[in-house]
């Protein structure tokens, strides 16, 4: 936001559309980047399956998906112009195109995410990642670095 605000550039300077940048920001930050993470890791990093726990976040982004096509059904973008907004929710909203069928039933969402992927910079932010390796299966070593070796301990 100090950088939108500084720059004059991705947040409207108008209070009213200020402040729908500011809600759909606060949308991805408290709802959007909590839920599709906590989603992801039960389904694909956690050492133990969880059936509630995936079941729990996987059915929590698909409504927050549904949320996000409803807004983008009435606005081009999230916060009406492209903004902050977009930018910050845009990373976590492309997981989706990895199951094609929930894609199909959210035509605003799939317009969203196709025109934000044409845009030259994200084209170029993204490119960088194709030269990324692609993952590998998680050792122990690995797991214990990002989650920490007494997280999942039972007391």
């Amino acid at each position: 936001m100090y950088l939108a605000e500084k720059t004059g550039k991705l947040m409207p300077s108008e209070i009213r559309a200020r402040y729908d940048v500011v809600q759909w920001l606060m949308f991805q930050m408290g709802n959007v980047g909590p839920m599709f993470g906590q989603s992801n890791h039960f389904r694909r990093y956690a050492p133990e399956k969880i059936q509630y726990a995936i079941d729990r976040y996987v059915n929590e982004s698909r409504r927050l998906y549904n949320v996000m096509d409803t807004r983008l059904g009435e606005s081009e973008y999230l916060g009406g112009n492209y903004s902050i907004a977009d930018i910050a929710t845009y990373p976590w909203a492309i997981g989706i195109r990895r199951d094609g069928e929930q894609l199909d039933s959210r035509p605003n969402l799939r317009r969203w995410l196709d025109a934000i992927a044409g845009r030259p910079a994200v084209e170029k932010g993204m490119a960088v990642m194709t030269d990324m390796p692609a993952p590998v299966a998680m050792d122990e070593k690995t797991r214990e670095n990002l989650f920490g070796s007494k997280q999942y301990e039972r007391r």
